[in-house]
């Protein structure tokens, strides 16, 4: 089984699972009703999340109830956050260009 968190993270039903358990816990058969998987294979993707130690299971009786831990989620924020810096610079350039090509339109149009 992945522990890399980038490996773990890679798998969409993994991502779908972390997105359903930020809204708070839940038992394995809830997050299972959100997919069209089984409930076995719902299982083996929450225990390698487990294993990766982005979420933490808890039994009560007969259920396992999963929440999120986003501690290893940091890992990624780290990774990620020179990034940042790249793509906020990109976003800034097309709302220039978008804010000039706009400008034009106007001027443009009034001429008209």
């Amino acid at each position: 089984m992945p522990t890399d968190v980038f490996s773990v993270l890679a798998n969409p039903v993994r991502r779908r699972l972390l997105e359903q358990l930020r809204e708070g816990p839940r038992s394995t058969g809830e997050l299972a009703g959100m997919f069209e998987l089984g409930r076995p294979a719902v299982s083996e993707h929450l225990a390698v999340l487990r294993t990766a130690g982005l979420v933490l299971e808890e039994r009560r009786g007969r259920h396992r109830i999963y929440r999120l831990q986003p501690a290893r989620l940091a890992e990624v924020s780290e990774w990620l956050h020179p990034f940042e810096h790249y793509w906020r610079q990109r976003l800034d350039a097309l709302a220039d260009l978008l804010d000039e090509e706009t400008k034009d339109d106007r001027e443009q149009h009034d001429h008209l």
